[in-house]
Protein backbone atom coordinates (compact mmCIF):
# COMPACT_ATOMS: atom_id res chain seq x y z
CA UNK A 1 0.00 0.00 0.00
CA UNK A 2 1.24 3.49 -0.82
CA UNK A 3 0.44 6.38 1.50
CA UNK A 4 0.96 9.89 0.11
CA UNK A 5 1.13 12.65 2.70
CA UNK A 6 2.44 16.18 3.04
CA UNK A 7 4.45 16.29 6.27
CA UNK A 8 4.08 19.55 8.22
CA UNK A 9 7.14 20.25 10.34
CA UNK A 10 6.88 22.48 13.45
CA UNK A 11 8.38 25.38 11.50
CA UNK A 12 5.61 25.08 8.86
CA UNK A 13 7.93 23.82 6.12
CA UNK A 14 5.88 21.19 4.29
CA UNK A 15 7.57 18.12 2.80
CA UNK A 16 5.84 15.99 0.19
CA UNK A 17 6.53 12.29 0.74
CA UNK A 18 5.38 8.84 -0.30
CA UNK A 19 5.45 5.87 2.08
CA UNK A 20 5.30 2.42 0.46
CA UNK A 21 5.64 -1.15 1.68
CA UNK A 22 6.48 -2.64 5.07
CA UNK A 23 9.57 -3.74 6.96
CA UNK A 24 12.66 -1.84 8.01
CA UNK A 25 12.33 1.82 6.98
CA UNK A 26 14.40 3.01 4.02
CA UNK A 27 14.54 6.75 3.31
CA UNK A 28 15.42 7.70 -0.29
CA UNK A 29 16.85 11.17 -1.00
CA UNK A 30 17.14 12.39 -4.60
CA UNK A 31 19.70 14.66 -6.22
CA UNK A 32 19.56 18.20 -7.60
CA UNK A 33 16.86 18.60 -10.31
CA UNK A 34 15.23 15.39 -9.04
CA UNK A 35 12.26 14.47 -6.89
CA UNK A 36 10.73 11.43 -5.24
CA UNK A 37 9.61 10.42 -8.75
CA UNK A 38 13.21 9.58 -9.65
CA UNK A 39 12.94 6.48 -7.45
CA UNK A 40 9.59 5.38 -8.92
CA UNK A 41 10.99 2.59 -11.11
CA UNK A 42 13.09 1.16 -8.26
CA UNK A 43 10.56 1.42 -5.42
CA UNK A 44 8.44 -1.66 -6.31
CA UNK A 45 11.47 -3.95 -5.97
CA UNK A 46 12.68 -2.32 -2.75
CA UNK A 47 9.24 -2.16 -1.13
CA UNK A 48 8.91 -5.95 -1.24
CA UNK A 49 11.13 -6.09 1.85
CA UNK A 50 11.35 -2.52 3.12
CA UNK A 51 9.16 0.38 4.07
CA UNK A 52 10.29 2.87 1.44
CA UNK A 53 9.90 6.57 2.27
CA UNK A 54 10.54 8.95 -0.64
CA UNK A 55 10.73 12.69 0.01
CA UNK A 56 10.76 15.74 -2.25
CA UNK A 57 13.54 17.96 -0.93
CA UNK A 58 13.06 21.76 -0.65
CA UNK A 59 12.75 23.47 -4.03
CA UNK A 60 12.09 20.16 -5.79
CA UNK A 61 8.96 18.31 -6.83
CA UNK A 62 6.03 19.16 -4.59
CA UNK A 63 8.08 20.65 -1.74
CA UNK A 64 8.46 24.41 -2.01
CA UNK A 65 11.70 26.15 -1.12
CA UNK A 66 11.39 28.02 2.17
CA UNK A 67 11.39 31.82 2.04
CA UNK A 68 13.75 31.84 5.02
CA UNK A 69 17.20 30.99 3.65
CA UNK A 70 18.27 29.36 6.91
CA UNK A 71 15.37 26.88 6.74
CA UNK A 72 16.65 25.34 3.52
CA UNK A 73 20.24 24.62 4.55
CA UNK A 74 21.69 21.13 4.91
CA UNK A 75 21.71 21.22 8.75
CA UNK A 76 18.12 22.53 8.90
CA UNK A 77 16.76 20.01 6.38
CA UNK A 78 18.69 17.21 8.08
CA UNK A 79 16.98 18.14 11.35
CA UNK A 80 13.59 18.21 9.61
CA UNK A 81 14.07 14.75 8.15
CA UNK A 82 15.22 13.34 11.47
CA UNK A 83 11.96 14.69 12.92
CA UNK A 84 9.97 13.30 9.99
CA UNK A 85 11.36 9.82 10.60
CA UNK A 86 10.64 10.03 14.32
CA UNK A 87 7.07 11.22 13.74
CA UNK A 88 6.54 8.34 11.31
CA UNK A 89 7.83 5.77 13.83
CA UNK A 90 10.47 5.00 11.21
CA UNK A 91 13.65 5.03 13.27
CA UNK A 92 16.28 3.85 13.03
CA UNK A 93 16.13 3.99 9.24
CA UNK A 94 18.41 3.02 6.43
CA UNK A 95 19.10 6.23 4.51
CA UNK A 96 20.09 6.18 0.85
CA UNK A 97 21.03 9.46 -0.77
CA UNK A 98 22.14 10.28 -4.30
CA UNK A 99 24.48 13.22 -5.05
CA UNK A 100 22.88 16.22 -3.27
CA UNK A 101 20.78 13.70 -1.35
CA UNK A 102 23.95 11.87 -0.31
CA UNK A 103 25.41 15.07 1.16
CA UNK A 104 22.17 15.53 3.08
CA UNK A 105 22.12 11.88 4.21
CA UNK A 106 25.63 12.32 5.60
CA UNK A 107 24.43 15.42 7.45
CA UNK A 108 21.60 13.42 9.02
CA UNK A 109 23.93 10.62 10.11
CA UNK A 110 26.43 13.03 11.67
CA UNK A 111 23.92 15.35 13.29
CA UNK A 112 21.21 12.86 14.27
CA UNK A 113 22.88 9.43 14.55
CA UNK A 114 20.03 8.00 16.64
CA UNK A 115 17.68 7.96 13.61
CA UNK A 116 20.10 6.11 11.29
CA UNK A 117 20.52 2.34 11.02
CA UNK A 118 22.82 2.38 8.00
CA UNK A 119 23.87 4.76 5.26
CA UNK A 120 24.23 4.38 1.50
CA UNK A 121 25.88 7.33 -0.25
CA UNK A 122 25.67 7.19 -4.05
CA UNK A 123 27.98 9.63 -5.81
CA UNK A 124 28.19 11.67 -2.64
CA UNK A 125 30.76 13.86 -0.97
CA UNK A 126 31.38 15.49 2.42
CA UNK A 127 31.38 18.89 0.70
CA UNK A 128 34.39 21.11 0.02
CA UNK A 129 37.29 21.06 2.45
CA UNK A 130 38.44 24.68 2.47
CA UNK A 131 36.75 28.04 2.91
CA UNK A 132 38.26 29.25 -0.36
CA UNK A 133 36.79 26.30 -2.28
CA UNK A 134 33.39 26.87 -0.70
CA UNK A 135 33.46 30.58 -1.52
CA UNK A 136 34.35 29.91 -5.14
CA UNK A 137 31.58 27.34 -5.43
CA UNK A 138 29.02 29.70 -3.89
CA UNK A 139 29.96 32.28 -6.51
CA UNK A 140 29.50 29.73 -9.30
CA UNK A 141 26.21 28.49 -7.84
CA UNK A 142 24.90 32.04 -7.52
CA UNK A 143 25.72 32.68 -11.18
CA UNK A 144 23.89 29.49 -12.16
CA UNK A 145 20.91 30.39 -9.96
CA UNK A 146 20.68 33.78 -11.67
CA UNK A 147 20.77 32.15 -15.12
CA UNK A 148 17.99 29.76 -14.13
CA UNK A 149 15.83 32.67 -12.93
CA UNK A 150 16.64 34.79 -15.98
CA UNK A 151 16.51 32.22 -18.78
CA UNK A 152 13.92 29.71 -17.55
CA UNK A 153 13.80 25.97 -17.12
CA UNK A 154 14.24 24.86 -20.75
CA UNK A 155 17.46 26.83 -21.23
CA UNK A 156 18.77 25.57 -17.90
CA UNK A 157 18.01 21.91 -18.65
CA UNK A 158 19.71 22.26 -22.02
CA UNK A 159 22.79 23.67 -20.27
CA UNK A 160 22.65 21.09 -17.48
CA UNK A 161 22.44 18.13 -19.84
CA UNK A 162 25.54 19.30 -21.73
CA UNK A 163 27.74 18.97 -18.63
CA UNK A 164 30.55 16.38 -18.93
CA UNK A 165 29.19 14.82 -15.73
CA UNK A 166 26.34 13.33 -17.77
CA UNK A 167 28.41 12.07 -20.71
CA UNK A 168 27.75 8.41 -19.86
CA UNK A 169 23.98 9.01 -19.87
CA UNK A 170 24.04 9.61 -23.61
CA UNK A 171 24.13 5.81 -23.93
CA UNK A 172 20.89 5.30 -22.02
CA UNK A 173 17.84 4.00 -23.88
CA UNK A 174 15.90 6.78 -25.57
CA UNK A 175 12.84 6.22 -23.37
CA UNK A 176 14.95 6.57 -20.21
CA UNK A 177 16.61 9.76 -21.43
CA UNK A 178 13.25 11.22 -22.42
CA UNK A 179 11.73 10.41 -19.03
CA UNK A 180 14.69 11.96 -17.22
CA UNK A 181 14.47 15.14 -19.30
CA UNK A 182 10.72 15.41 -18.74
CA UNK A 183 11.27 15.19 -15.00
CA UNK A 184 13.93 17.88 -15.11
CA UNK A 185 11.65 20.13 -17.14
CA UNK A 186 8.97 19.87 -14.45
CA UNK A 187 11.29 21.58 -11.96
CA UNK A 188 10.40 25.04 -10.70
CA UNK A 189 13.16 27.53 -11.67
CA UNK A 190 12.73 29.50 -8.46
CA UNK A 191 12.95 26.30 -6.42
CA UNK A 192 16.17 25.17 -8.13
CA UNK A 193 17.73 28.60 -7.67
CA UNK A 194 16.85 28.56 -3.98
CA UNK A 195 18.24 25.04 -3.60
CA UNK A 196 21.58 26.10 -5.08
CA UNK A 197 21.80 29.02 -2.68
CA UNK A 198 20.69 27.07 0.39
CA UNK A 199 21.86 23.48 -0.14
CA UNK A 200 24.57 23.80 -2.78
CA UNK A 201 27.98 22.26 -2.21
CA UNK A 202 29.47 25.67 -1.42
CA UNK A 203 26.70 26.54 1.02
CA UNK A 204 26.89 23.41 3.14
CA UNK A 205 29.42 22.95 5.95
CA UNK A 206 32.34 20.68 5.20
CA UNK A 207 31.97 17.23 6.74
CA UNK A 208 35.49 16.04 5.91
CA UNK A 209 36.81 16.40 9.46
CA UNK A 210 33.72 14.65 10.83
CA UNK A 211 34.04 11.42 8.86
CA UNK A 212 36.05 9.75 11.60
CA UNK A 213 33.14 9.98 14.03
CA UNK A 214 30.56 8.57 11.61
CA UNK A 215 28.85 5.80 13.57
CA UNK A 216 26.46 4.29 11.02
CA UNK A 217 27.65 1.44 8.80
CA UNK A 218 28.21 3.20 5.49
CA UNK A 219 28.39 2.05 1.89
CA UNK A 220 29.75 4.36 -0.80
CA UNK A 221 28.53 3.63 -4.34
CA UNK A 222 30.22 5.21 -7.34
CA UNK A 223 30.18 4.66 -11.08
CA UNK A 224 33.39 3.46 -12.70
CA UNK A 225 33.06 6.15 -15.38
CA UNK A 226 32.82 8.93 -12.79
CA UNK A 227 36.51 9.45 -12.01
CA UNK A 228 35.95 12.50 -9.83
CA UNK A 229 33.57 10.81 -7.41
CA UNK A 230 35.57 7.58 -7.36
CA UNK A 231 38.49 9.73 -6.15
CA UNK A 232 36.25 11.40 -3.54
CA UNK A 233 35.14 7.98 -2.28
CA UNK A 234 38.77 6.88 -1.97
CA UNK A 235 39.59 10.05 -0.02
CA UNK A 236 36.60 9.46 2.28
CA UNK A 237 37.82 5.94 3.03
CA UNK A 238 41.26 7.33 3.82
CA UNK A 239 39.57 9.47 6.48
CA UNK A 240 37.53 6.54 7.80
CA UNK A 241 38.66 3.05 6.72
CA UNK A 242 35.43 1.53 8.09
CA UNK A 243 33.54 2.97 5.13
CA UNK A 244 32.88 0.43 2.38
CA UNK A 245 32.97 1.27 -1.33
CA UNK A 246 31.48 -0.48 -4.33
CA UNK A 247 32.14 0.66 -7.90
CA UNK A 248 29.50 -0.03 -10.55
CA UNK A 249 30.92 -0.94 -13.96
CA UNK A 250 29.51 0.85 -16.99
CA UNK A 251 28.01 3.68 -14.93
CA UNK A 252 28.83 7.34 -14.47
CA UNK A 253 27.43 9.71 -11.85
CA UNK A 254 24.02 8.00 -11.55
CA UNK A 255 24.48 4.21 -11.19
CA UNK A 256 20.86 3.74 -10.06
CA UNK A 257 19.76 5.11 -13.44
CA UNK A 258 22.53 3.83 -15.71
CA UNK A 259 22.93 0.30 -14.30
CA UNK A 260 19.79 -0.30 -12.22
CA UNK A 261 20.12 -4.09 -11.98
CA UNK A 262 23.69 -3.93 -10.64
CA UNK A 263 22.71 -1.05 -8.34
CA UNK A 264 19.75 -2.97 -6.90
CA UNK A 265 21.92 -6.01 -6.29
CA UNK A 266 24.41 -3.93 -4.30
CA UNK A 267 21.74 -2.11 -2.32
CA UNK A 268 19.70 -5.21 -1.50
CA UNK A 269 22.79 -7.13 -0.43
CA UNK A 270 23.86 -4.27 1.85
CA UNK A 271 20.41 -3.84 3.38
CA UNK A 272 20.05 -7.57 4.00
CA UNK A 273 23.29 -7.58 6.01
CA UNK A 274 22.53 -4.35 7.91
CA UNK A 275 18.84 -4.98 8.70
Amino acid sequence: MTRTLPIMMPTLLSYYSEDTGAGSPLLLLHGFTGSSDNWAELTPRLSHRFRVIRVDLPGHGRTAAPADHARGTVPAVAADLATLLAERNATPAHILGYSMGARLALGIALGHPHVVRSLILESGSPGLATAAERAARRTADEALAERIERNGIVAFVDEWERLPLWESQRNLPEATRRRLRERRLRCDPAGLAASLRQMGTGAQPSFWDDLGRLQAPTLLITGALDARFCAIAAAMRAQNPALQNQVVAGAGHAPHLEQPAAWLELVERWLKVES
